[in-house]
């Protein structure tokens, strides 16, 4: 399922997330991160070698989907890896995303931007998008390596250097990148092609740059040791995994559908077309207009051909969710949570399902996937607020007290979590492991309230 992580306005260093549907036009113009098990698993494919070869731990390194149509890419709080959908839908083809891949991952591995990881490490993802896709500081100062974040409460902006790279660390990310790419034997020729792309906009004035440009130097000499690689590697004609040019195509079918017009998606992907991307694009773009019954018509069709792809079950699931029917909706993510049993998002989605059917049978179920869904991350505010209302509709207050308290935790309320823990911990016997589940919120309430008075005094 396709969705939008917003966070327009944040408290820097702040839990506060707020979860909607992918279908809201891209001209909104909110910073926003993309939840897409399918996209995240395929960025993740590409990443994953890379990672290994850089002497990375590839479970530790977060991947991160942009809503901006912008070019760029860029690291930051510790090892989160965000890639724009811009530089997604711009680009032509895999080799090209796998190579800025790379260099970002030189940057984690060569330790850059350092004094700015210890700041960022306990933020958001969300926050962070949000302060440095912000912008106001970026435009009012012509500087592309400044990022706005906007205090809650209208207590004013704070600007701060982060993706201020030197041309150093730059050649020093290109070399590094090189080497993961012949390491895995894969071609330069799409980092050469993605840095040429940009080649020219050095010569525009700040504001019309893309930000890979303003935040990454761009020098001749980078472009010009590239290319030199590309001369003399063995691996330069290497045409790369085919199954990654695969996967390429469908990625950027989905997200184009998803996040352009439905017209614009029809003369992209026309009828005519009768490839698994054009009728995958074709089934978003039906299923946002809304038509749903000749959505549901190309997505069956493609469930027929490919019937063990979890994401066209996951898509269906969707479609008959958000237009009522949550029974249908159950079936469709049941089928792919089967095929994607390790699949958060698709847990959520399939719990969620199971609540909105308002079947006491399904309470048990439900709360199972959420928990699933939680043992995968335990930072999202929505999965405890489902697990939340799943136990208190099962009669099962103290537990949902505890998700109570946990999901406010994780959307900055460090009062709302110690109230809902002291409820908690005085119905469970003292010692047990949901009573010590209480302490720890307690112990973590205090802790949050006293950064975000640290963060307010600043």
């Amino acid at each position: 399922m396709c969705r939008i992580l917003t966070a327009a306005v944040v408290l820097f260093a702040s839990l506060f997330t707020s979860l909607i549907s992918v279908s809201y036009p891209a001209s909104a113009k909110r910073q926003s991160l993309i939840l897409d098990t399918e996209i995240e698993n395929i960025l993740r494919a590409y990443a994953v070698p890379l990672f290994k070869i850089a002497g990375l731990k590839a479970s530790e390194v977060k991947i991160y989907i942009v809503n901006d149509d912008t070019l760029n890419a860029f690291v930051a709080g510790g090892q989160k890896l965000f890639i724009n959908s811009g530089l997604i839908l711009r680009s032509d083809n895999a080799n090209q995303i796998v190579g800025v891949i790379a260099h970002e991952t030189g940057h984690i591995a060569g330790g850059h931007l350092s004094r700015t990881q210890d700041a960022l490490s306990n933020a958001s993802a969300s926050s962070i998008a949000a302060l440095i896709l912000g912008g106001a500081a970026a435009v009012a100062t012509g500087r592309g390596d400044i990022g706005a974040v906007v205090a809650a409460g209208g207590q004013g902006a704070a600007a701060r250097n982060f993706l201020a790279y030197s041309r150093t660390q730059e050649g020093a990310a290109d070399h590094a990148a090189l080497g993961f790419l012949d390491k895995t034997g894969q071609s330069a020729k799409g980092f050469l092609a993605f840095m040429n792309k940009l080649g020219d906009q050095e010569l525009l004035s700040t504001a019309q740059q893309d930000p890979y440009v303003r935040s990454h130097p761009l020098a001749r000499e980078r472009i010009d040791a590239v290319a030199h690689h590309v001369a003399n590697s063995k691996f330069s004609a290497s045409p790369g995994p085919a199954e990654f040019d695969r996967l390429y195509a469908r990625m950027k079918a989905k997200l184009y559908a998803f996040i352009h017009p439905y017209t614009q998606t029809k003369r992209i992907y026309t009828d005519k077309d009768n490839s698994i991307p054009s009728r995958y694009a074709r089934a978003v773009a039906e299923f946002r207009r809304p038509r749903l019954d000749a959505a549901l018509t190309l997505i069956n069709g493609l469930i027929r051909d490919l019937p063990g792809d979890p994401y066209f079950h996951e898509l269906k699931g969707q479609m008959l969710f958000e237009n009522g029917n949550a029974l249908g909706a159950v079936k469709a993510y049941t089928k792919a949570a089967e095929l994607l049993p390790d699949a958060p998002l698709i847990r959520r989605d399939l719990a969620r399902a199971q609540l909105e059917a308002n079947d006491p049978a399904l309470l048990g179920a439900a709360i199972s996937n959420l928990e699933i869904a939680l043992s995968k991350g335990r930072q999202s505010a929505r999965n405890w607020r489902f697990l939340a209302i799943a136990y208190g509709r099962s009669g099962d207050l103290p537990r949902s007290y505890l998700a109570l308290g946990e999901e406010a935790l994780n959307i900055g309320k460090p009062e709302v979590a110690r109230f809902q823990a002291k409820r908690a911990r005085g119905l469970f016997p003292h010692g047990s492991r949901e009573w010590l589940q209480a302490e720890d919120i307690l112990l973590a309430a205090d802790q949050l309230e006293r950064r975000l008075k640290r963060q307010q005094d600043q």
